[in-house]
């Protein structure tokens, strides 16, 4: 069998205060895979799709290793809830909340995302 690619125009955008700012096609995003995005302050965002379909958008830095790379973790969820784990140390991050599972003290930035 031979599954067509898919075909939309939606956008994916994440809320910079006030602002909506579009950050890649929707189609980028594979479900289980991370992309990372650059944002106009020069920081970096991990946005993930997971296979239902759900959006979410946290900050690309690991804070432990201080390395822009959580968007090219693995995927996974713990009690029902989505997360990724670091590459370097293998942290897991909540992808709803940013709250490492691994260390209550650390959590990392999440965004607003939405479809347009």
């Amino acid at each position: 069998m031979t599954l067509a690619p898919e075909t939309t125009d939606l956008k994916v955008q994440v809320q910079l205060g006030a602002d909506w700012l579009t950050v890649c096609e929707l189609p980028r995003l594979l479900p289980g895979r991370g992309v990372a995005a650059l944002l106009p302050n020069g920081e970096q965002v991990a946005l993930f799709r997971d296979r239902a379909g759900q959006l979410y958008a946290i900050d690309n830095r690991d804070p432990f290793s201080g390395a822009a790379v959580l968007s090219r973790g693995l995927t996974g969820t713990h009690q029902g809830r989505p997360f990724v784990a670091s590459p370097l140390l293998k942290q897991r991050f909540d992808l709803e909340s940013g709250q490492c599972l691994d260390d209550e003290s650390v959590r990392v930035a999440t965004y607003e995302v939405r479809t347009s």
